[in-house]
């Protein structure tokens, strides 16, 4: 007796199987995603009151309330984050006490939390100046929560503007010169996207301490991380042989000599920001840039007080001379770079024929 089943059994078989077990899978999604739901729904049955409230030890009134719809559309709500990733010791109610005395002081203690999903971020920033200020006891330094905020945080950069509206809440001042830059208007009133904002110079969580000598003799490649970029920059009829031609002149050649050899020694030397400004870059076009012609004087003589009028004329700005840029220039180049070679070929010629000249008459010298 064939106790085998038809190949056509086997299939449905088969099929019938995948399809249970599609489903418990989806069952078994659907009931975590839905476990993680009904958790952050305990938690806001109390705190989507907007009158959830409780007054700190400084006398401070602490707000407890969560904007349901602000956390469901922030990037943790859009990934469906529990309330006690951040909140951990939370498993019921009444919770444990709360041993901060002020608003900073819960601040301070719960932005660690960010560490357990975004430790990468939280190293760079521990050898940042923010946390060099933090850890010599200035609590006003900005931790993770101040620049990306608690229950609404949102992609830092969209839109850009954004960046740069967070660093004005503690840098008021420098946002007010930047947003009357070249770089700033074009950010702010154009959404253009070739403009750095704060962090492509100073950088996300690792920033530095502008202040170094190290940061100083850093900073012309800072600058030409856009400058150089043909793509970016050749838009704007902007040379790009910025640091090419900045590195050839003595200003830059003794700078590059000091960052790699003698990294935090402070140089004299000019860097980018000593002639065009650092948050306050005007158009060279403009009548109020450092760089313009009429201001470029007074701009050299911050570092060569007894120039005189005609001193600016040495320079050739950042362009390499040619037929159309400086054309005497140019041509005087051209001139000596034919010059020399000649000269010097004619010299190593010269005296090979006259050390044959003298071998040639030892050697007769000799046969006589």
């Amino acid at each position: 007796m064939d106790t085998r089943l038809p190949r056509s059994k086997w299939a449905l078989m088969l099929l019938t199987a995948l399809s249970v077990l599609l489903i418990l899978t989806i069952d078994a999604g659907a009931s975590s995603t839905g476990q993680q739901g009904d958790e952050n729904i305990v938690c806001l049955g109390c705190h989507a009151n907007p009158e959830l409230k409780m007054q700190l030890p400084s006398g401070e009134e602490l707000s407890l309330y969560v904007d349901p719809d602000a956390f469901n559309a922030s990037v943790h709500g859009q990934l469906g984050q529990k309330c006690t990733a951040c909140h951990d010791g939370i498993s019921g109610y009444p919770h444990p006490p709360l041993f901060a005395v002020d608003r900073r002081d819960l601040s301070l203690g719960l932005y660690t939390s960010c560490r357990r999903c975004h430790e990468k971020q939280y190293r760079e920033g521990l050898d940042s100046v923010h946390a060099r200020l933090l850890a010599g006891g200035d609590r006003r330094a900005p931790i993770c929560t101040d620049c990306h905020g608690y229950h609404d945080v949102a992609p830092p950069d969209e839109p850009r503007s954004r960046i740069t509206h967070t660093c004005s809440k503690c840098h008021s001042t420098i946002y007010n010169e930047y947003k009357e830059s070249v770089h700033g208007a074009a950010l702010l009133e154009e959404s253009n996207p070739d403009v750095p904002t704060c962090i492509d110079c100073h950088g996300a969580h690792h920033m530095e301490d502008p202040r170094t000598a190290r940061f100083r003799l850093k900073s012309p490649w800072i600058c030409a991380g856009c400058h150089t970029d043909p793509v970016r920059i050749g838009k704007y009829g902007i040379s790009t042989d910025v640091l090419d031609t900045y590195v050839a002149d003595f200003h830059g050649t003794t700078v590059e000599l000091f960052a790699k050899q003698s990294p935090d020694q402070p140089t004299n030397k000019a860097v980018c920001y000593d002639c065009h400004g650092i948050h306050n870059i005007k158009k060279v076009t403009d009548p109020e840039a450092t760089v313009v012609k009429e201001n470029l004087l007074r701009t050299c003589r911050q570092c060569h007080p007894d120039a005189t009028a005609n001193f600016p004329t040495a320079w050739v700005k950042h362009y390499r001379a040619s037929p159309q840029q400086y054309p005497l220039v140019y041509y005087v180049q051209l001139f000596y770079r034919i010059l020399i070679p000649t000269l010097i070929g004619f010299f190593v010629v010269y005296i090979l024929l006259d050390i044959a000249r003298r071998t040639v008459e030892r050697f007769a010298q000799r046969g006589a």
